[in-house]
Protein backbone atom coordinates (compact mmCIF):
# COMPACT_ATOMS: atom_id res chain seq x y z
CA UNK A 1 0.00 0.00 0.00
CA UNK A 2 3.01 2.28 0.43
CA UNK A 3 3.68 3.77 -3.01
CA UNK A 4 4.28 7.28 -4.37
CA UNK A 5 0.81 7.25 -5.93
CA UNK A 6 -0.89 6.17 -2.72
CA UNK A 7 1.01 8.79 -0.74
CA UNK A 8 -0.32 11.56 -3.00
CA UNK A 9 -3.80 10.02 -3.06
CA UNK A 10 -4.07 9.67 0.71
CA UNK A 11 -2.81 13.21 1.24
CA UNK A 12 -5.41 14.66 -1.10
CA UNK A 13 -8.25 12.59 0.33
CA UNK A 14 -7.59 14.13 3.74
CA UNK A 15 -8.42 17.61 2.44
CA UNK A 16 -11.94 19.00 2.82
CA UNK A 17 -13.50 20.37 -0.35
CA UNK A 18 -16.75 21.67 -1.80
CA UNK A 19 -17.88 23.51 -4.92
CA UNK A 20 -16.19 26.93 -4.91
CA UNK A 21 -14.15 25.97 -1.82
CA UNK A 22 -11.31 23.89 -3.26
CA UNK A 23 -8.48 25.88 -1.68
CA UNK A 24 -7.07 23.15 0.56
CA UNK A 25 -6.95 20.65 -2.29
CA UNK A 26 -5.28 23.25 -4.50
CA UNK A 27 -2.69 23.95 -1.79
CA UNK A 28 -1.66 20.29 -1.66
CA UNK A 29 -1.42 20.12 -5.46
CA UNK A 30 0.84 23.17 -5.40
CA UNK A 31 3.02 21.68 -2.67
CA UNK A 32 3.33 18.33 -4.44
CA UNK A 33 4.45 19.93 -7.70
CA UNK A 34 6.95 22.36 -6.17
CA UNK A 35 9.79 19.90 -6.70
CA UNK A 36 9.17 19.57 -10.45
CA UNK A 37 11.35 22.10 -12.29
CA UNK A 38 9.81 21.29 -15.68
CA UNK A 39 6.27 21.91 -14.42
CA UNK A 40 4.93 25.45 -14.70
CA UNK A 41 1.90 25.91 -12.45
CA UNK A 42 -0.49 28.79 -13.10
CA UNK A 43 -3.96 29.81 -11.99
CA UNK A 44 -6.56 31.19 -14.37
CA UNK A 45 -8.93 34.05 -13.43
CA UNK A 46 -11.55 31.54 -12.23
CA UNK A 47 -9.22 29.75 -9.82
CA UNK A 48 -8.55 26.65 -11.91
CA UNK A 49 -5.01 25.31 -11.71
CA UNK A 50 -3.05 24.51 -14.88
CA UNK A 51 0.19 22.55 -14.65
CA UNK A 52 2.24 22.44 -17.84
CA UNK A 53 5.01 19.86 -18.12
CA UNK A 54 7.32 20.62 -21.02
CA UNK A 55 10.54 18.84 -21.85
CA UNK A 56 11.51 18.85 -25.50
CA UNK A 57 10.33 20.83 -28.54
CA UNK A 58 7.05 19.13 -29.38
CA UNK A 59 3.58 20.72 -29.16
CA UNK A 60 1.22 19.91 -26.31
CA UNK A 61 -0.52 16.64 -27.12
CA UNK A 62 -2.57 15.90 -24.00
CA UNK A 63 -4.37 17.77 -21.24
CA UNK A 64 -5.37 15.47 -18.37
CA UNK A 65 -8.32 16.98 -16.48
CA UNK A 66 -9.92 16.35 -13.08
CA UNK A 67 -12.02 18.43 -10.71
CA UNK A 68 -11.16 19.40 -7.14
CA UNK A 69 -14.65 19.67 -5.62
CA UNK A 70 -17.20 17.23 -4.18
CA UNK A 71 -20.91 17.64 -3.28
CA UNK A 72 -21.30 19.48 0.03
CA UNK A 73 -23.24 22.11 1.97
CA UNK A 74 -22.08 25.64 1.13
CA UNK A 75 -23.11 28.89 2.76
CA UNK A 76 -25.02 31.10 0.34
CA UNK A 77 -23.04 34.35 -0.03
CA UNK A 78 -26.26 36.40 0.00
CA UNK A 79 -28.35 34.79 2.75
CA UNK A 80 -25.60 33.11 4.75
CA UNK A 81 -27.73 29.97 4.90
CA UNK A 82 -26.31 26.55 3.96
CA UNK A 83 -27.41 25.18 0.60
CA UNK A 84 -26.50 21.79 -0.82
CA UNK A 85 -24.45 21.92 -4.00
CA UNK A 86 -24.08 18.72 -6.00
CA UNK A 87 -26.07 15.75 -7.22
CA UNK A 88 -27.28 13.90 -4.12
CA UNK A 89 -31.00 12.96 -4.16
CA UNK A 90 -33.12 14.46 -1.40
CA UNK A 91 -34.01 11.02 -0.03
CA UNK A 92 -30.44 10.62 1.19
CA UNK A 93 -30.60 13.92 3.09
CA UNK A 94 -33.99 13.70 4.78
CA UNK A 95 -32.58 11.90 7.82
CA UNK A 96 -30.12 14.77 8.38
CA UNK A 97 -26.92 12.73 8.33
CA UNK A 98 -24.19 14.25 10.52
CA UNK A 99 -21.87 16.76 8.87
CA UNK A 100 -18.47 18.21 9.70
CA UNK A 101 -18.26 21.99 9.63
CA UNK A 102 -15.41 23.71 7.83
CA UNK A 103 -16.68 27.26 8.19
CA UNK A 104 -17.97 28.33 4.78
CA UNK A 105 -18.93 24.75 3.91
CA UNK A 106 -19.68 21.38 5.50
CA UNK A 107 -19.10 17.81 4.34
CA UNK A 108 -20.66 14.55 5.44
CA UNK A 109 -19.02 13.32 8.65
CA UNK A 110 -17.36 10.33 7.04
CA UNK A 111 -13.81 8.89 7.11
CA UNK A 112 -11.23 10.94 5.24
CA UNK A 113 -9.28 7.89 4.10
CA UNK A 114 -9.43 4.25 5.18
CA UNK A 115 -8.02 1.21 3.39
CA UNK A 116 -9.61 -2.24 3.65
CA UNK A 117 -8.77 -5.26 1.49
CA UNK A 118 -7.27 -3.26 -1.34
CA UNK A 119 -10.00 -0.62 -1.45
CA UNK A 120 -9.82 2.97 -0.25
CA UNK A 121 -12.92 4.44 1.43
CA UNK A 122 -13.36 8.20 1.67
CA UNK A 123 -15.92 10.97 1.94
CA UNK A 124 -14.67 12.26 -1.46
CA UNK A 125 -13.06 9.87 -3.92
CA UNK A 126 -14.83 11.85 -6.67
CA UNK A 127 -12.70 13.42 -8.02
CA UNK A 128 -9.69 13.66 -5.75
CA UNK A 129 -8.64 10.30 -7.21
CA UNK A 130 -8.33 11.92 -10.64
CA UNK A 131 -6.41 14.85 -9.18
CA UNK A 132 -3.97 12.47 -7.48
CA UNK A 133 -3.34 10.56 -10.71
CA UNK A 134 -2.53 13.78 -12.57
CA UNK A 135 -0.17 14.99 -9.83
CA UNK A 136 1.61 11.66 -9.84
CA UNK A 137 1.81 11.66 -13.66
CA UNK A 138 3.61 15.01 -13.64
CA UNK A 139 5.95 13.87 -10.88
CA UNK A 140 6.76 10.66 -12.73
CA UNK A 141 7.46 12.50 -15.97
CA UNK A 142 9.87 14.70 -14.03
CA UNK A 143 11.53 11.82 -12.21
CA UNK A 144 12.10 9.83 -15.39
CA UNK A 145 13.29 12.80 -17.45
CA UNK A 146 10.64 11.99 -20.05
CA UNK A 147 10.43 14.12 -23.18
CA UNK A 148 6.81 15.19 -23.37
CA UNK A 149 4.55 18.21 -23.42
CA UNK A 150 1.33 17.75 -21.44
CA UNK A 151 -1.03 19.74 -19.24
CA UNK A 152 -2.67 18.84 -15.96
CA UNK A 153 -5.98 20.69 -15.44
CA UNK A 154 -7.47 20.92 -11.94
CA UNK A 155 -10.89 22.54 -12.12
CA UNK A 156 -13.42 24.03 -9.71
CA UNK A 157 -17.13 23.50 -9.14
CA UNK A 158 -17.65 20.60 -11.53
CA UNK A 159 -20.47 19.28 -9.36
CA UNK A 160 -22.77 22.21 -10.16
CA UNK A 161 -22.39 22.15 -13.95
CA UNK A 162 -18.70 22.13 -14.94
CA UNK A 163 -18.30 25.78 -13.92
CA UNK A 164 -14.50 25.70 -13.76
CA UNK A 165 -14.06 23.63 -16.90
CA UNK A 166 -16.41 25.89 -18.88
CA UNK A 167 -14.59 29.03 -17.72
CA UNK A 168 -11.25 27.43 -18.61
CA UNK A 169 -12.44 26.25 -22.03
CA UNK A 170 -13.85 29.69 -22.83
CA UNK A 171 -10.46 31.34 -22.28
CA UNK A 172 -8.77 29.18 -24.92
CA UNK A 173 -5.66 29.01 -22.72
CA UNK A 174 -5.35 25.27 -23.27
CA UNK A 175 -3.96 24.91 -26.82
CA UNK A 176 -6.15 23.26 -29.42
CA UNK A 177 -3.31 20.81 -30.17
CA UNK A 178 -3.95 19.12 -26.82
CA UNK A 179 -6.66 16.49 -26.60
CA UNK A 180 -8.41 16.72 -23.24
CA UNK A 181 -8.56 13.44 -21.30
CA UNK A 182 -11.08 13.58 -18.47
CA UNK A 183 -10.09 11.46 -15.44
CA UNK A 184 -13.01 10.49 -13.25
CA UNK A 185 -14.53 8.03 -10.86
CA UNK A 186 -17.80 6.67 -12.21
CA UNK A 187 -20.54 4.51 -10.71
CA UNK A 188 -20.18 0.82 -11.55
CA UNK A 189 -23.94 0.36 -11.46
CA UNK A 190 -25.47 -1.18 -14.56
CA UNK A 191 -23.02 -4.03 -15.08
CA UNK A 192 -20.95 -2.22 -17.72
CA UNK A 193 -17.73 -2.70 -15.79
CA UNK A 194 -16.40 -4.34 -12.67
CA UNK A 195 -14.41 -2.83 -9.86
CA UNK A 196 -11.00 -4.47 -9.64
CA UNK A 197 -10.76 -5.30 -13.36
CA UNK A 198 -8.64 -2.27 -14.23
CA UNK A 199 -8.97 1.28 -15.51
CA UNK A 200 -11.95 1.99 -17.77
CA UNK A 201 -11.44 3.52 -21.21
CA UNK A 202 -14.61 5.59 -21.27
CA UNK A 203 -16.09 5.61 -24.76
CA UNK A 204 -18.62 8.25 -23.75
CA UNK A 205 -20.97 9.42 -21.03
CA UNK A 206 -24.66 10.22 -20.68
CA UNK A 207 -24.32 13.24 -22.97
CA UNK A 208 -21.83 12.43 -25.73
CA UNK A 209 -19.43 9.97 -27.32
CA UNK A 210 -15.76 10.95 -27.32
CA UNK A 211 -13.22 11.05 -30.13
CA UNK A 212 -12.80 7.60 -31.68
CA UNK A 213 -9.11 8.09 -32.44
CA UNK A 214 -8.31 9.13 -28.87
CA UNK A 215 -10.34 6.24 -27.47
CA UNK A 216 -8.56 3.73 -29.70
CA UNK A 217 -5.18 5.18 -28.73
CA UNK A 218 -5.96 4.82 -25.02
CA UNK A 219 -6.82 1.15 -25.56
CA UNK A 220 -3.75 0.63 -27.72
CA UNK A 221 -1.44 2.00 -25.02
CA UNK A 222 -3.08 -0.22 -22.42
CA UNK A 223 -2.69 -3.33 -24.55
CA UNK A 224 0.92 -2.58 -25.49
CA UNK A 225 1.89 -2.11 -21.84
CA UNK A 226 -0.29 -4.98 -20.57
CA UNK A 227 -2.23 -2.65 -18.30
CA UNK A 228 -5.53 -4.12 -17.08
CA UNK A 229 -8.36 -2.14 -18.66
CA UNK A 230 -12.01 -2.23 -19.59
CA UNK A 231 -13.86 -0.33 -22.29
CA UNK A 232 -17.37 0.95 -21.69
CA UNK A 233 -19.90 3.69 -22.33
CA UNK A 234 -20.35 4.99 -18.78
CA UNK A 235 -23.77 6.56 -19.07
CA UNK A 236 -24.45 7.08 -15.37
CA UNK A 237 -23.45 10.74 -15.59
CA UNK A 238 -21.74 13.41 -17.65
CA UNK A 239 -18.03 14.15 -17.26
CA UNK A 240 -15.88 17.14 -18.12
CA UNK A 241 -14.90 15.66 -21.48
CA UNK A 242 -18.37 16.55 -22.77
CA UNK A 243 -17.97 20.13 -21.55
CA UNK A 244 -14.62 20.56 -23.31
CA UNK A 245 -16.06 18.94 -26.44
CA UNK A 246 -18.72 21.67 -26.64
CA UNK A 247 -15.92 24.23 -26.92
CA UNK A 248 -14.18 22.46 -29.79
CA UNK A 249 -11.60 20.35 -27.99
CA UNK A 250 -10.82 16.79 -29.02
CA UNK A 251 -11.69 14.65 -26.02
CA UNK A 252 -11.33 11.24 -24.44
CA UNK A 253 -11.85 9.88 -20.96
CA UNK A 254 -10.62 7.39 -18.39
CA UNK A 255 -12.27 6.43 -15.14
CA UNK A 256 -12.23 3.92 -12.33
CA UNK A 257 -15.31 2.18 -11.00
CA UNK A 258 -16.76 3.93 -7.94
CA UNK A 259 -18.85 2.49 -5.14
CA UNK A 260 -21.45 4.60 -3.29
CA UNK A 261 -21.37 7.31 -5.97
CA UNK A 262 -21.78 10.75 -4.37
CA UNK A 263 -21.91 9.00 -0.97
CA UNK A 264 -25.23 7.33 -1.84
CA UNK A 265 -25.07 4.00 -0.03
CA UNK A 266 -27.48 1.15 0.51
CA UNK A 267 -30.89 1.69 2.11
CA UNK A 268 -30.82 5.39 1.15
CA UNK A 269 -28.04 6.08 3.64
CA UNK A 270 -25.04 8.37 3.27
CA UNK A 271 -21.83 6.30 3.14
CA UNK A 272 -18.17 6.63 2.13
CA UNK A 273 -17.30 6.36 -1.53
CA UNK A 274 -14.77 3.67 -2.41
CA UNK A 275 -12.48 2.59 -5.25
CA UNK A 276 -10.09 -0.28 -5.87
CA UNK A 277 -6.45 0.78 -5.44
CA UNK A 278 -5.40 -1.57 -8.23
CA UNK A 279 -7.73 0.24 -10.62
CA UNK A 280 -6.24 3.58 -9.60
CA UNK A 281 -2.76 2.18 -10.20
CA UNK A 282 -3.86 1.02 -13.68
CA UNK A 283 -5.16 4.51 -14.46
CA UNK A 284 -1.88 6.03 -13.33
CA UNK A 285 0.20 3.64 -15.42
CA UNK A 286 -1.94 4.25 -18.50
CA UNK A 287 -1.74 8.04 -18.20
CA UNK A 288 2.05 7.85 -18.09
CA UNK A 289 2.18 5.52 -21.09
CA UNK A 290 -0.12 7.82 -23.08
CA UNK A 291 1.97 10.88 -22.17
CA UNK A 292 5.23 9.37 -23.43
CA UNK A 293 3.92 7.54 -26.53
CA UNK A 294 3.86 9.33 -29.86
CA UNK A 295 0.34 9.04 -31.34
CA UNK A 296 1.14 8.09 -34.92
CA UNK A 297 -1.81 5.97 -35.96
CA UNK A 298 -0.63 2.82 -34.17
CA UNK A 299 -4.07 1.94 -32.87
CA UNK A 300 -5.75 1.84 -36.28
CA UNK A 301 -2.67 0.21 -37.85
CA UNK A 302 -2.91 -2.54 -35.24
CA UNK A 303 -6.61 -3.04 -35.98
CA UNK A 304 -6.02 -2.98 -39.74
CA UNK A 305 -3.29 -5.60 -39.44
CA UNK A 306 -5.58 -7.83 -37.38
CA UNK A 307 -8.52 -7.72 -39.78
CA UNK A 308 -6.34 -8.13 -42.87
CA UNK A 309 -4.78 -11.19 -41.28
CA UNK A 310 -8.27 -12.60 -40.79
CA UNK A 311 -9.06 -11.96 -44.47
CA UNK A 312 -5.87 -13.75 -45.51
CA UNK A 313 -6.52 -16.72 -43.26
CA UNK A 314 -9.97 -17.24 -44.73
CA UNK A 315 -9.15 -16.50 -48.38
CA UNK A 316 -9.77 -20.12 -49.38
CA UNK A 317 -13.43 -19.80 -48.40
CA UNK A 318 -13.94 -16.91 -50.83
CA UNK A 319 -13.81 -19.13 -53.94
Amino acid sequence: MDSPLNRVLFRLLQQPTAPFHEGQVAAVIRAELEGCPHVRLTEDPSGNLMAEYRRGPGPARWAFAAHMDHPAYVRDPDSGKPVFLGGVPQKYRVSNPPVRDFGPFAMWDLPECEVHEGRVYSRACDDLVGCAVIVRLLQELEETGSEAHVYGLFTRAEEVGFVGAVKLAQTGIVPASAAVISLETSSERGGLCRMGDGVIVRVGDRTSVFDAGVTEFLGYCARQSEIPFQRALMSGGTCEASAYRVYGYTTGALCVALGNYHNCGEADRIAPEFVDLGDVQSMSRLCFRVAVTEPAGQAMAEFKSRIEKAVEEHARFMN
